[in-house]
C-alpha cells in the first residue's frame, strides 16, 4: 500500500453521498457506480493485510462501515478455485474488481418454487463494476476467474453487510437457508483514518 489516502478519500465522498441520497437507491448506485470505478481504477491503497487469500475458502474483509450504517465497504480474496454458494443480499450493492477477475452467475427464484432459474454468466475483469440487488437481481455465485492467481474485489453495500441476515440457496430445489456472512477479521484499515 503506498497511497492510503485513496480508501480516505472514497470513504468521504460517500458519506456525502449517502448524506443527500441514503433513501434513494437509484441514486446511490449511480453516483456510487462512479466513486467505485474510480477507486478500483489505481491499485496502490488496499493494505496487504486486507488482501491475503485464505487457503480453503475466499475472505470478506470489512475495510470501513457508515457509522449509521448506510453503506459498509468490504474487500473480497478469491484464492484460485474459490467461490461463494448462491446467495443474496437483501440490500442493494456494487462490485469493482481491484485485482483479477470474477465470473458471476445470476439466478432467479421461480414464482411457483422449485429449481432456481439460471439467468446468465458474465465476466468481470479488473475495473468491472457490478451491482445487485432486490430490485435489479440479488441472487448469484460468484468465482474466481483467474486459475493459479489470487483475485481481489471491493464491495459497497446498502448496510453493515456483515451483519445483515440473508440466504444461501440449494440451486437445484430453490431452497433457502438464512445466514450471516460475519466478517474474516475483526481489524479495520486504521492507518488511512
Amino acid at each position: 500500500m503506498t497511497n492510503p489516502a485513496r480508501l480516505r478519500d472514497f470513504v468521504r465522498a460517500f458519506t456525502s453521498l449517502a448524506d443527500k441520497a441514503a433513501q434513494d437507491e437509484v441514486l446511490m448506485l449511480e453516483q456510487g457506480r462512479t466513486l467505485l470505478a474510480d477507486l478500483v481504477t489505481v491499485d496502490d491503497w488496499l493494505p496487504a493485510a486486507f488482501a491475503e487469500p485464505h487457503p480453503d475458502r475466499y475472505q470478506q474483509y470489512l475495510l470501513h462501515c457508515d457509522p449509521r450504517e448506510r453503506f459498509s465497504v468490504v474487500s473480497f480474496v478469491w484464492g484460485p478455485g474459490q467461490a461463494t454458494p448462491v446467495h443474496d443480499h437483501t440490500v442493494w450493492g456494487m462490485v469493482g474488481v481491484l485485482r483479477g477477475a470474477e465470473q458471476c452467475e445470476e439466478f432467479a427464484l421461480p414464482a411457483g418454487g422449485g429449481p432456481l432459474q439460471a439467468l446468465g454468466t458474465h465476466h468481470l475483469p479488473a475495473g468491472a463494476i457490478d451491482i445487485v440487488s432486490p430490485r435489479v437481481g440479488d441472487i448469484h455465485r460468484v468465482s474466481n476467474a483467474c486459475p493459479g492467481a489470487v483475485s481481489v474485489s471491493i464491495h459497497v453495500y446498502g448496510a453493515d453487510i456483515g451483519r445483515v441476515e440473508r440466504h444461501v440457496y440449494d440451486a437445484a430445489t430453490g431452497a433457502a437457508t438464512r445466514f450471516v456472512s460475519g466478517y474474516s477479521a475483526r481489524a479495520t484499515p486504521e492507518n488511512w483514518q
